[in-house]
């Protein structure tokens, strides 16, 4: 039987549920049980691929080819349970399914309207595929009171009326905001919050409250009396200096005590949270510093790289050091003499993106890296734009470029309009729609016998996740192995190139795939790992 926990938010958004979503089944795992988390979102886009990073921060990618919320990212760092298509639901591909329904009379004329149509098919994903997992935690985006996500609140309102607290339970995160000129917590916003949630008919069983300061005795007291929850589930929900700490902060304030008292589950004993420990000890308390350039497009927003920076961290773990990233706006670089500001770095990485603003200026930080003999990591756009560098200042080939950006004369990079996956050949044009269209989710790569990527990986096969329209051209192979680089891993039928590096370089390796989607802090990504040892190094030589 399947145990539902359902987080909910109020006062503010970006408070954490995700993370406290993560936390919570890790701590499940810990104690033996299987989790599965999944994250419900009320905006009306089918799903994040075409939103600007700007808006929704970085799209999270899953073996099975979904583009989905940045929380997805958390929540398999935290459990290593991979994420797949159903753990992503929005309100668009709700009313999408619902419409199509409507279209095939599957509705036998009747009225389609929310209650019961809509708040039916977000009951229907959210028991669906879900196998025999203990748990099932389920994140609701946004907070309470937000109009769009009435029907979801009301669903699992519902799921709650039909399944009982045997196998539902409901958790709100909330904000205690500290008044400076009053000297203390306010209360006042959690208890507004819990009766907006209490309107709709959902009591809270138990609250999570951020605080950026423990939280006395007696605000507690009279949250549980306000709010009509038993003071021992009131969770003080504090910041910590790392969010691989949180684990272990909520366990010493109770939360998983509490979620399996809840379900009548016997607390026998204490999770093993030494992994958490030992990560923690790690981040706290490194034997080193190195300096990271991030140099990309959307710097001004660190969300839009919430996995590359955590797999920065990952890779700063293995070695056991601290990783200083420093984020760059490409635009910068666009100036002649510009890039001596990456003088004191000890590696460059220039990350995935779309569109020709701020190319330039991240070939510019390639020509730097290639040139100085500084570690460079492309990553996707990172790589595209190092083949390109590559082609145009040592191949000889000026006019060399990517069609994302027009036409041109040398097609270094070009549009991938048809590739393998599996038994089927995928198809795209160029005037197909822009959502769902790319390569997209886990792909096999084969790597050259003598790569720095076999070696890296210690494997001759691996598997990546995918999100990209563009592919580097595998005509100019020869020409850029001329140049000193080399493809080192291939798409298995040996059309494809998934990995370049230089062979005249201590450290220069461009990966067509996203490795921070698949870093985790007990097992991080080999090639994060490596591009900061390799980090380590150079700072040894400055």
């Amino acid at each position: 039987m399947t145990r539902f926990i359902f987080i909910t938010g109020g006062v503010v958004s970006s408070l954490g549920k995700g993370l406290s979503s993560a936390a919570l089944g890790a701590l499940l795992q810990a104690r033996g049980y299987s989790v599965r988390l999944r994250k419900f979102d009320p905006y009306l886009n089918v799903d994040p691929g075409t939103m600007s990073p700007y808006q929704h921060g970085e799209v999270y990618v899953t073996d099975d080819g979904a583009e989905t919320d940045l929380d997805l990212g958390h929540y398999e760092r935290f459990t290593g349970v991979p994420a797949r298509r159903s753990d992503s639901v929005t309100a668009g591909k709700i009313y999408s399914s619902v419409i199509a329904r409507e279209r095939r009379g599957d509705y036998l004329g009747g009225t389609v309207q929310v209650i019961p149509h809509v708040t039916d098919a977000i009951k229907e994903a959210i028991r669906a595929d879900l196998d025999d997992t203990d748990f099932a935690l389920i994140e609701i985006g946004g907070t309470v009171g937000d109009i769009e996500g009435l029907p979801f609140f009301e669903a699992i309102r519902q799921l709650g009326y039909e399944l009982g607290p045997e196998q539902v339970m409901f958790v709100h995160l909330t904000l205690l905001p500290y008044i400076p000129a009053a000297g203390e917590l306010k209360t006042k916003p959690t208890q507004h919050s819990v009766k907006e949630l209490r309107s709709i008919g959902i009591q809270p069983d138990l609250l999570l409250c951020r605080s950026d300061r423990p939280i006395p005795e007696g605000e507690c007291r009279k949250i549980a009396l306000f709010c009509n929850v038993p003071q021992e589930r009131v969770i003080p929900a504090l910041d910590v200096d790392t969010i691989y700490a949180v684990p272990i902060s909520y366990h010493a304030q109770g939360f998983d005590t509490q979620v399996l008292k809840h379900f009548s589950i016997d607390a026998q004993g204490e999770p093993d949270v030494s992994a958490w420990e030992r990560i923690v000890t790690r981040a706290r308390h490194p034997e080193g510093e190195v300096s990271i350039a991030v140099v990309g497009k959307y710097t001004g927003l660190q969300d839009a790289y919430k996995s590359l920076a955590e797999a920065l961290v990952h890779g700063g773990i293995a070695n056991n050091v601290r990783v200083d990233m420093q984020w760059i706006d490409a635009d910068v670089f666009e100036s002649e003499g510009a890039t001596q500001a990456l003088e004191s770095v000890h590696g460059v990485l220039v990350p995935g993106g779309f569109g020709e603003r701020g190319s330039e200026g991240k070939m510019a930080a390639v020509t730097f890296a290639r040139t100085k003999d500084v570690p460079y990591f492309g990553i996707c756009f990172g790589m595209q734009l190092a083949v390109i560098e590559t082609a145009r200042n040592v191949a000889g080939l000026r006019n060399a470029s990517s069609t994302e950006f027009g036409p041109c004369d040398e097609p270094v990079v070009g549009l991938l309009t048809e590739w393998r996956d599996g038994d089927h050949v995928e198809r795209r044009g160029s005037n197909d729609d822009l959502g769902g269209t790319m390569r997209l989710g886990g792909y096999d790569a084969v790597l050259a016998a003598g790569s720095k990527a076999r070696e890296v990986y210690g494997a001759e096969k691996i598997f990546e996740r995918h999100r990209h329209r563009y592919e580097v051209n595998i005509n100019y192979q020869r020409k850029l192995r001329e140049a000193g680089m080399r493809f080192a891993g291939f798409s298995p039928d040996g059309e494809l190139p998934e990995i370049v590096e230089r062979v005249d370089h201590p450290w220069f390796v461009g990966v067509q795939f996203h490795p921070e989607l698949k870093s985790k802090p007990f097992d991080p990504h080999p090639l994060f790992a490596s591009f900061i040892e390799a980090a380590v190094a150079q700072s040894r030589l400055v």
